[in-house]
């Protein structure tokens, strides 16, 4: 990584700026319509040049030119590109240009490729989906400056949250959020984007450093079959996808001359308001078959989570000194949103710019096949000059070779990287670094670099913000807005517990819910689960969390205190360490669905006592850390001292005729007997997950990972060391296994979990306790999908080896949203698919069909379970379900 001193990087910044200001002008205007209103982010480009900028919502632009004599292409998709002379003077000098672009006119007599039996724009489409992988492959390798200015506004807001929980005091009509940044990035195929961040700015925020990222917009390009902008689990159709005439209707709203090329303009319309498509137009130019530019929008038919509408723009331009290759220049997306009582909108806008070291594929276009003549027979036979469907496609371009030049441009690109280039120092995988000191920039600054003017709410926002920002810091004004901020509600510590938060200090304190605080088991009868988690933020990022528990069974009359604590030892890498020590009473089966409160409800209402517990007195010490970019290593090292429990009461509150408590004791088909007195372990283990091609993002703030193409991989170890410390146990546990989620387009997606395992060598001393558990579920509730659904709890546990193995589709509408209720309702449809194999189990099988986003977090499931072909049972889970 690349380390430079603040110092140095400004006088590196004033050295190379010095010659640019002394001979710089300042061109800034307005960008208007026919009706004289602003065309918001319209775009200004020199033309030859690969300088360009974009105007902001009113339709202001401001750009710095050297002096000198140049040409401003104004554009704005659907308007008429429109060429300006002008004359930069000199020194500071400022020129106002104000241009107003007429609608462009778009004639159908301009169309030369025409289909006999359909609208033209089919034929036109047609061809753009012939040229498609070359347009997406035609550039192996590109540096650019890109400026992005995210905003967020509130325009209403509810009195209360969902009519229970009160707005905090920060939350206020207007903009709630604006920041910009501004990179340098690099892009080499299939899609690799290295960005350099060079500064960064959020209003009211000078400690604040900006997510945005131009690898995000890059995967906005409908040269992909599939676009997912957002807000949404599934991805929306490209309008020249390969299956695009599925999906939409074209009209040729007309064709009309721009820079040279024929532009013809298509109206795209859903053919069924239920499929996952745009609506807008779509600009393609002629012959070469590319995209011009983009106008599409999303509405309330694409099922988007709290978003009523969203816009998406594009505009291309060839690149600087080669007309062949086309490049982006702008990108919006706005949106007005909705959810929760609150309504409000926002924006990204993104302007790319310098561009340099375009390397193309092909040094000119792939020629397309020759037309075959057009026969003129019958009276019923097309006009000369038009075509069918099947002479276009005999006109497809060759493009057997494609992938092969690719990768041969891409090596020349990486050839002709300078070793002391930055992007070329970034590690693999590392597709942003932001660098300390980014934040750092004044006002100053930002008029010199901005090339979008701000507006004058934007203008307002950052001077009330930051010139408030020392008194919002400050402890008074901190402590005032905390004193609104802890005041005591009951319904939350009904629905989610209390948090008391000091934020001068960036201390809090968490308070449970009253559903973990108050429990009932058999075991200890009413329960007094007493915890609070303090949490303490430094400086330098760093946290620390510490809770103690006061635990009380009011019928085993045992007090159980505990004490959980973690400690992120690095600001900016994954480094943790954790502490458990005391007595806890813990489930056989860690990782049980039988939560405090499904037991205690079925224990008190239906006489059933499914968890089974025992007391632990001990200590555990874990280490967490990612040593190399992927690799995850969780290390621990335990010592307890175990005992078995009994139950002590037998009260409840609605008493089942004929229906008993179970003892304190799991059945196991593998154990007969699985009661063991008291046991002491020593235990140290091993976790590591490897994750390759992960990508991350390295910012002053920590690591953030990205995910992968890959499937993260696991192998772990537990090895229980005996009679150290008086241990009586010996086993050696080893596991590997895989997970990952795959996306599958407009089915959806898919997700999957499968490990395997066993005990290895001398066993001494196993109690139930050390058996290999598999999560099952005897209830209702569904506390984890992911896991088994109809297994007991203990059946198949076992000191043996094993095969277990969870599938998960979620269709995301693919099949409901072709049924108007189910729609209207946006409910979406799952499948699962559970397994597992052990020597008592044979071949266990669990089969689900279920319904989720019921009422937006619900969940409900039927499963079908099979043993060996034997159907055991069937049942209805409900649970969570996003």
């Amino acid at each position: 990584m690349l380390r430079i001193s603040l110092r140095w990087l400004l006088l590196a910044l004033l050295l190379n700026a010095a010659p640019f200001l002394s001979r710089a002008g300042v061109i800034r205007g307005t960008v208007s319509g026919a009706n004289k209103a602003g065309l918001a982010f319209a775009n200004v480009a020199v033309r030859g040049a690969a300088t360009s900028t974009g105007a902001n919502e009113q339709g202001q632009f401001l750009l710095r030119l050297p002096a000198g004599q140049y040409d401003l292409v104004f554009q704005y998709v659907g308007y008429k590109q429109q060429i300006e002379p002008v004359r930069v003077p000199g020194g500071d000098s400022t020129l106002t240009v104000n241009i107003t672009l007429q609608p462009e006119a778009y004639s159908l007599g301009e169309v030369l490729v025409k289909s006999s039996d359909r609208d033209p724009a089919y034929a036109i489409i047609q061809e753009a989906q012939q040229w498609r992988a070359y347009h997406k492959r035609e550039v192996a390798a590109y540096r650019a400056r890109i400026y992005i200015k995210a905003l967020g506004r509130i325009n209403e807001t509810p009195a209360k949250i969902m009519g229970l929980f009160k707005l905090g005091p920060d939350i206020k009509k207007g903009i709630f959020y604006l920041s910009e940044t501004l990179s340098d990035f690099s892009f080499t195929q299939p899609n690799i984007v290295k960005e350099r961040m060079l500064s960064s700015r959020i209003s009211g925020d000078s400690r604040g450093i900006s997510f945005n990222r131009a690898s995000a917009g890059r995967n906005l390009t409908f040269y992909e079959n599939l676009i997912n902008p957002g807000f949404s689990e599934r991805g929306f159709v490209s309008p020249i996808a390969g299956n695009a005439m599925l999906f939409y209707k074209y009209e040729l709203v007309g064709s009309t001359p721009q820079g040279g090329v024929l532009v013809h303009k298509i109206r795209v319309l859903p053919r069924r308001r239920t499929d996952p498509v745009f609506a807008g137009y779509i600009y393609i130019v002629d012959g070469s078959w590319r995209i011009h530019s983009v106008d599409l929008h999303l509405d309330k038919d694409a099922q988007l989570d709290y978003v009523d509408e969203l816009h998406l723009a594009q505009q291309y331009a060839p690149a600087p000194g080669n007309a062949n290759v086309w490049l982006i220049q702008s990108q919006q997306i706005t949106a007005n949103l909705s959810g929760l009582g609150f309504k409000g909108s926002g924006y990204i806008t993104a302007v790319l710019s310098n561009y340099a070291n375009v390397v193309p594929t092909y040094p000119t276009p792939p020629a397309p096949k020759a037309a075959p003549p057009v026969v003129v027979e019958g009276k019923d036979a097309a006009p000369v000059g038009q075509e069918t469907a099947a002479q276009i496609r005999k006109r497809k371009p060759d493009l057997r070779g494609l992938n092969a030049q690719v990768r041969k441009k891409v090596k020349q690109a990486a050839r002709d990287s300078l070793k002391n280039d930055i992007f070329a120092q970034m590690p693999r995988g590392q597709v942003q670094l932001v660098e300390k000191g980014v934040n750092e920039r004044d006002s100053t600054y930002w008029d010199a670099v901005r090339p979008v003017p701000l507006t004058a709410e934007e203008q307002k926002d950052y001077r009330v913000k930051d010139s408030t920002e020392v008194i919002r810091r400050s402890r008074p004004y901190q402590d005032s807005m905390d004193r609104k901020r802890n005041e005591f509600e009951p319904i939350n510590l009904l629905m989610g517990g209390y948090t008391h938060v000091n934020s001068f200090k960036k201390t809090s304190f968490y308070v449970l819910p009253v559903s973990r605080i108050f429990q009932y088991n058999t075991v200890e009868g009413a329960v007094l689960n007493a915890q609070a988690t303090f949490r303490k933020r430094t400086d330098d990022r760093r946290n620390f969390s510490i809770t103690p528990v006061l635990r009380y069974g009011f019928s085993s009359n045992e007090l159980n205190p505990s004490l959980d604590a973690s400690w992120q030892l690095h600001p900016a890498r994954r480094q943790q360490i954790g502490l458990k020590a005391g007595r806890t009473i813990e489930n056989f089966d860690k990782n049980s669905q039988v939560t405090p409160l499904i037991n205690t409800l079925y224990t008190l209402f239906d006489n059933r006592n499914y968890a089974k517990l025992y007391r632990r007195d001990g200590a555990e010490l874990s280490y967490l850390t990612e040593p190399v970019n992927g690799l995850t290593l969780l290390t621990t090292a335990a010592y307890f001292d175990r005992h078995e429990l009994y139950n002590t009461t037998d009260r409840l509150i609605y008493d089942v005729p004929g229906r008993a408590f179970t003892p304190n004791r799991p059945v196991s088909d593998e154990l007969a007997d699985t009661g063991f007195g008291r046991s002491r372990i020593l235990t140290v283990a091993l976790s590591a997950d490897f994750k390759p091609g992960q990508r991350y993002i390295s910012r002053p703030d920590g690591k953030f990972n990205l995910g992968s193409k890959w499937p993260t991989f696991n192998v772990q170890g537990r090895l229980a060391v005996p009679h150290a410390l008086g241990a009586d146990v010996r086993y050696l546990l080893l596991q590997a296994g895989v997970r990952d989620n795959v996306p599958l387009g407009l089915l959806g997606a898919s997700s999957f979990r499968v490990s395997v395992g066993g005990f290895v060598g001398k066993q001494e001393g196993m109690t139930f306790i050390d058996y290999r558990h598999f999560s099952g579920n005897q209830t209702l509730l569904a506390g984890n999908f992911s896991e088994f659904q109809l297994l007991d709890y203990y059946r198949f546990s076992t000191n043996n080896t094993y095969l277990e193995a969870h599938y998960d589709h979620h269709f995301n509408g693919f099949i409901f949203n072709k049924v108007p209720l189910f729609r209207k309702l946006k409910w979406q449809e799952v499948v699962s698919l559970n397994y597992l194999t052990t020597a008592q189990a044979g071949h266990y099988v669990e089969l689900g069909a279920g319904v989720e986003h019921i009422l937006k977090v619900l969940r409900v499931d039927f499963y079908t379970a099979l043993q060996s072909g034997q159907r055991l049972g069937t049942g209805f889970r409900i649970g969570v379900g996003f």
